[in-house]
């Protein structure tokens, strides 16, 4: 559990990864000229640490992935008929700043407000304009619902919209996963979701359950423990029942064929996945 007044650890690390990848891989995957920018002093630190440890170098590639992935997924989405995006669990996601579609697409950044308020002092230390498009939603979750906060927001229930939901799945307890989802599927006028999870580590080769659990502890230690798992097969079949009727699941070496073809290692099958689910029979 995040600790009162402190930011999320896991969401500096992703985003140092995003930033890294600006300049180890000169953002081949995705590319944010405000990946560094927002990290302050501490993109240089992040470099230097990247270029100590190259293990590292597997998590950047299946963060920039799931980022592009995302973005891919929305930009289809905003063309047919998406007017807000939700982006759960923000950290310091640089999207909202970049936003091709300007005013045609609102965006709604959901946070817990210490980490919330954390990203606006490094949007000022940076020098970030807020787009009049942004709206930000500060959520505790153990004294507030995602569908009251966004409701206080200003955020229209009636409209389409699309979840970005990264890098937050494995750290909540399967009853609040699917609230959201359900909340997601239940939109009178469709909804979109793209989120990351992990399958059991029972399914995990020796060396992949040996990395896993190596990050699991790390990630324990700074109160942000690894909680749900998900088995494809029965996460698709229960995200049907709940009324998501097209579900695109990719494992990340076939985003590597896709992304990155030319990287000198590869991603096992089994482990951290990237899904994106509708409630959109066909575009409208």
């Amino acid at each position: 559990m995040l600790k009162s007044g402190l930011p999320s650890r896991t969401a500096l690390a992703a985003a140092a990864h995003r930033a890294v990848h600006q300049v180890l891989e000169h953002g081949c995957i995705s590319n944010d000229p405000l990946a560094l920018r927002i990290l302050g002093e501490y993109a240089e630190t992040a470099i230097s640490d990247a270029e100590r440890h190259p293990s590292k170098r597997w998590m950047r590639i299946f963060i920039a992935m799931r980022t592009r992935f995302a973005e891919d997924a929305l930009a289809a989405a905003v063309e047919n008929g998406v007017t807000q995006l939700v982006i759960l669990g923000a950290g310091l996601d640089t999207y909202a700043y970049r936003n091709p579609f300007g005013d045609r697409l609102r965006v709604f950044e959901v946070d817990h407000p210490s980490t919330q308020a954390w990203k606006r002092r490094c949007l000022a230390d940076a020098a970030i304009n807020l787009p009049n498009s942004l709206v930000f939603v500060p959520v505790d979750f153990e004294h507030d619902t995602l569908a009251g906060s966004l409701a206080s927001a200003g955020f229209d229930s009636k409209q389409q919209t699309f979840f970005s939901w990264l890098g937050v799945v494995p750290y909540l307890a399967e009853p609040a996963v699917w609230s959201t989802l359900e909340f997601i599927a239940n939109l009178p006028n469709g909804g979109h979701v793209v989120f990351d999870y992990i399958n059991p580590p029972s399914s995990f080769s020796p060396k992949m359950l040996n990395a896993h659990e190596r990050r699991a502890a790390q990630v324990s230690k700074f109160g942000e423990a690894f909680i749900s798992y998900f088995e494809t097969d029965k996460l698709h079949a229960r995200l049907t029942d709940i009324g998501f009727i097209k579900i695109q699941d990719e494992e990340p070496s076939k985003m590597l064929m896709r992304f990155f073809p030319d990287f000198d290692s590869f991603l096992p099958e089994k482990g951290g996945r990237v899904l994106y689910a509708t409630t959109i029979s066909r575009s409208k």
